[in-house]
């Protein structure tokens, strides 16, 4: 990964007066990564790792070669071996001739690599050597389409994995749902907010419509049963979050009786939310039964489920039902 200290200099024009002959200036130009050094008349290199603020980010540390710079995982090493156990100091930089329509070295993500017969310069980690000695950055996002949870960016001499907004990046790979509810949302006083996977909602903290009044956390009574005839004496408003395309079937939701009494039968149905047939009741016992979903719900989304409990009892004549409101909210992502 050495570089090619060139200098170039400028057209020398002279100009022949008739007393004497007399020579302008002359002019020194570097290619791009050195500069000229007056006092000991050549191109000498430019440090960026120490000119350049935050010449690496993402955690890379910055590697200074001649004419540019890399930035490396700071487990890198850059080796410079002539055949001996111990590393040595770098070979002289070679002076060539830049030809027309050769480009000088570029930086960043590629270097020379030089041999002779005493020295060579290996590539560095995450580097490998072409066919014209330069160390070309190697794609290891390419290696394996789960080096990322989510996704996976390429840097010069390794990558980054990153992860979408609503998520923190856990560890080198994994992506972690943030609880925007714990840190900062935007909710006003009188709702409430519920953080799903990848993101956040805001609900009325009393979700309770005329007839109905709150009696308690997301419970909903009708006081006046003839008003209400016909409606649910109380429904129950509950919120739960899923992952997008999660595997089924599954089951994702428990609803069970809060109060037991002798000879009292209990039946679940599900009243509404299911037209697309992506959900079912299983019982299992008189008084719980378990929601499970048949389909993958694709995020993100937002699916409300009415499930009914009817309590009744043939010995008592009795017959009462509530309604419980479940708000599925589906993440944008598989995980």
């Amino acid at each position: 990964m050495l570089g090619i200290s060139l200098c170039l200099s400028v057209a020398i024009h002279f100009a022949v007066s008739q007393e004497a002959e007399a020579q302008e200036p002359v002019t020194y130009t570097c290619t791009e990564g050195y500069e000229f050094d007056y006092e000991k008349q050549s191109c000498k290199d430019i440090d960026e790792c120490k000119t350049l603020q935050e010449a690496c980010k993402g955690g890379m540390k910055c590697v200074n070669h001649f004419g540019g710079y890399l930035c490396l995982p700071h487990n890198a090493r850059i080796i410079i071996s002539n055949g001996e156990d111990e590393p040595t100091t770098p070979p002289p930089v070679e002076r060539v001739d830049v030809q027309p329509g050769l480009s000088p070295i570029s930086r960043g993500d590629y270097s020379r690599v030089i041999h002779s017969s005493t020295h060579s310069l290996q590539c560095g980690v995450g580097f490998m050597p072409d066919s014209q000695n330069y160390c070309r950055d190697i794609n290891e996002c390419e290696f394996s389409n789960y080096m990322c949870q989510f996704q996976c960016v390429n840097q010069p001499g390794g990558y980054q994995c990153v992860c979408p907004d609503g998520y923190q990046l856990q560890g080198t790979r994994m992506c972690q749902d943030i609880n925007e509810c714990e840190t900062a949302h935007n909710c006003r006083e009188d709702e409430m907010c519920w953080n799903y996977y990848g993101g956040f909602r805001c609900y009325p903290r009393n979700p309770c419509r005329e007839p109905y009044v709150k009696t308690g956390e997301g419970r909903c009574r009708c006081q006046s049963p003839n008003v209400c005839r016909g409606l649910p004496p109380v429904i129950v408003y509950k919120y739960m979050s899923i992952f997008s395309e999660r595997s089924v079937p599954a089951d994702i939701f428990q609803i069970q009786a809060t109060s037991v009494y002798p000879n009292m039968v209990n039946t679940f149905t599900i009243k509404s939310g299911n037209e697309g047939g992506e959900f079912y009741l299983r019982r299992s016992s008189n008084v719980s039964a378990m929601l499970v979903m048949t389909k993958a719900l694709t995020g993100p989304r937002e699916h409300v489920v009415d499930l009914e409990m009817v309590t009744q009892s043939n010995v008592l004549s009795y017959r009462s039902s509530s309604l419980l409101r479940l708000t599925i909210i589906v993440g944008p992502y598989p995980f």
